[in-house]
């Protein structure tokens, strides 16, 4: 495998990660009060709207040529840091 193989494959391995992270909130919030549960409910769709930016990114990622993979690579991590600020913010009304 190469390196952008690699990165795929461990960006692929992170969204999955994430995917539970944000199941694992979602019940939670399903357990929480209902003003809580309405608060909880629009930072878990915000970490939606993240993980598939992010998704999309990658799946663009895997169609493209080795040689625009550099560029692209860049849009993923800056999505995936976009990603993990929303989790941190979401995690903390959670606390």
């Amino acid at each position: 495998m190469n390196n952008r193989d690699d990165f795929i494959e461990r960006m692929k391995a992170n969204l999955d990660a994430w995917n539970a992270e944000i199941e694992r909130l979602a019940a939670r919030a399903r357990e929480a009060g209902e003003e809580a549960r309405v608060r909880y409910h629009d930072d878990i769709e915000r970490l939606k709207q993240r993980r598939d930016e992010t998704r999309e990114l990658l799946e663009e990622l895997e169609q493209t040529g080795e040689a625009a993979w550099g560029t692209l690579r860049q849009g993923v991590e800056e999505s995936w840091q976009r990603l993990r600020k929303a989790f941190d913010d979401a995690a903390s009304h959670f606390r």
